[in-house]
C-alpha cells in the first residue's frame, strides 16, 4: 500500500479544519468560488491593466460584475487614492478619476454619510479609515465605535488599510496616528488627523487637508456609540507658523490656511487646550506609523479586511446579501483585484461578506478588503483612445453617489 505523505496529510487536515471552522455551509460557499465564477471577454485597457465582466452563483442567486486586473510589475502602472482634494468632500468616482486622469477606478471607503442622530451637526462626507494620497498622509482613523458599514471581523479595526508601499508591492497593514502637541507647560497626546470623530477625552488636529467643512462632529458620540450625544465641553485653537492666533469654545468651520493648525479638544482635551491664549507658542507633530512594513507608503485606504493568506477571516457576515466593492492582491502583492458588482435591482442578488471574501480568493486574491457597498459600489475605467471615464458595472438606485475616495488605477506616469 501506498503510505500518504505527511505533508499532504497535514495541508488536507488543515483544509477540513477552516471548512469545519466556517461550519457547513460556510464551507460550501468557500468551495464553490471556481465552480460558480464565470469572465466575461477581457479588455486590455492599457498594458498590465485589464477589464472584464463576471458572474458569480451566491446563496441568494447570482451576481453579476466587473473586476480590474492591475498588474503592478508593468513599468509605469500605478494605483493611488482618487479623493475630492479635501478629506471632508465627496465626489463621483467618474469624475475623481477623470480629474485624475486615470485608466479605471473603483469607489473605497466607508464615509460619514448622514448625522440624523445628531440634529443640527452637518455630515462632513469624510472617511472612517486613514488614507495616504502620493506618499502625503491626509488622516488617520476614527474610534472603532464611531465607524460607518458592517460588523468588522474579530481582530480588525478602523486603523487597517489596502497599501502599497514604496516598492510597489501591495499589502494589508494597519496604519496609527503618532502626534503630539507641545505645549510651554507639557506634551498633550495627539489623537485625531482630519478625523469627523474624535475619541473622548481627546486632541484632534485639523489641516488645511481637512477643507472648508464644519468641525462641529469631531465632539459626537463617543467611542463606544456612534449615536451618543454630542459634548458640550469643547475647545478650539488656532495655531498659525507655531504661534496660537485664535481660540473659542465651540468648533468652526472654513478653510484652514496651508500654515495654520486648528485643534480641537473634547473634554480632558478640552480642558488642556484651555491654558492656551494667542501668542503662545505650540508644536504640532503627526505621523502615521506602520505596523507591518517600515518603508512607507505612497498610497493607502481605510477597509474591513476579509480575507488573509488566502482564507476568509472568520466572523464574516453570512445572511445579508448586498451589491458590494472590494479590492485585494493576489502574486505577493504585485497583481490588485478591484471588484464592483452590479447593483442588485439590475443583477437580481447580491453577495454576502463571507461569499464576498470566497470570491475574491477565486479570483486569485491572497488577501483582501470589503469597501463601501450599496449605492456607492462604483467601477469605471476608460477605453483605450477615449478621452473619459465610463461607469461599468450598474450602480444601485441607477445613479453614481458622491462618495468620499477611491481607488484609481494609473499609467505611464
Amino acid at each position: 500500500m501506498t503510505r500518504r505523505p505527511r505533508r499532504v496529510r497535514l495541508a488536507i487536515s488543515a483544509v477540513l479544519a477552516w471548512t469545519a471552522l466556517l461550519g457547513g455551509t460556510s464551507g460550501a460557499v468557500a468551495a464553490a468560488a471556481g465552480d460558480g465564477l464565470r469572465y466575461g471577454a477581457t479588455t486590455v485597457l492599457v498594458p498590465g491593466v485589464d477589464y472584464r465582466t463576471f458572474t458569480y452563483r451566491g446563496a441568494h442567486g447570482t451576481a453579476r460584475g466587473h473586476l480590474l486586473t492591475v498588474d503592478l510589475r508593468t513599468p509605469g502602472v500605478t494605483v493611488d487614492l482618487l479623493h475630492p482634494g479635501v478629506v471632508a468632500g465627496r465626489g463621483k468616482v467618474s469624475g475623481l478619476a477623470n480629474a485624475a486622469g486615470a485608466v479605471g477606478g473603483i469607489n473605497a471607503d466607508f464615509f460619514n454619510m448622514s448625522e440624523s442622530q445628531h440634529p443640527g451637526v452637518p455630515a462632513t462626507g469624510a472617511p472612517v479609515g486613514p488614507a495616504i494620497a502620493a506618499g502625503r498622509a491626509l488622516k488617520s482613523a476614527v474610534p472603532l465605535g464611531q465607524r460607518f458599514g458592517p460588523r468588522l471581523p474579530p481582530g480588525t479595526s478602523t486603523e487597517d488599510v489596502l497599501a502599497v508601499g514604496t516598492d510597489g508591492v501591495a499589502r494589508l497593514d494597519r496604519l496609527r496616528l503618532a502626534g503630539s502637541v507641545g505645549l510651554e507647560e507639557g506634551t498633550v497626546a495627539l489623537d485625531g488627523l482630519n478625523q469627523y470623530a474624535l475619541p473622548v477625552g481627546g486632541v484632534g488636529a485639523y489641516t488645511s487637508d481637512w477643507g472648508g467643512a464644519s468641525r462641529l462632529r469631531a465632539a459626537c458620540g463617543d467611542d463606544l456609540k456612534r449615536g451618543a450625544p454630542c459634548s458640550d465641553d469643547t475647545y478650539e485653537v488656532t495655531v498659525s507658523q507655531g504661534e496660537v492666533v485664535d481660540v473659542a469654545e465651540r468648533p468652526g468651520e472654513g478653510e484652514i490656511p496651508p500654515d495654520a493648525v486648528v485643534l480641537v479638544g473634547r473634554e480632558a482635551g478640552a480642558e488642556a487646550l484651555r491654558t492656551l491664549v494667542p501668542g503662545d507658542t505650540v508644536d504640532v507633530r503627526q505621523r502615521l506609523v506602520a505596523s507591518a512594513y517600515g518603508g512607507g507608503y505612497r498610497f493607502a485606504v481605510g477597509g474591513c479586511p476579509i480575507l488573509r493568506g488566502g482564507f476568509p477571516l472568520a466572523g464574516l457576515e453570512n445572511r445579508v446579501a448586498a451589491t458590494r466593492t472590494a479590492a485585494g492582491y493576489g502574486a505577493g502583492g504585485q497583481v490588485m483585484y478591484l471588484l464592483a458588482l452590479d447593483g442588485r435591482a439590475e443583477s437580481g442578488a447580491g453577495l454576502t461578506v463571507l461569499e464576498l471574501a470566497s470570491l475574491m480568493s477565486g479570483i486569485g486574491s491572497q488577501a483582501a478588503v470589503n469597501l463601501d457597498g450599496g449605492g456607492s459600489s462604483t467601477l469605471v475605467t476608460r477605453a483605450p483612445g477615449a478621452p473619459a471615464v465610463k461607469v461599468r458595472n450598474h450602480p444601485a438606485g441607477g445613479t453614481e453617489r458622491l462618495v468620499a475616495n477611491g481607488i484609481g488605477v494609473f499609467a505611464g506616469g
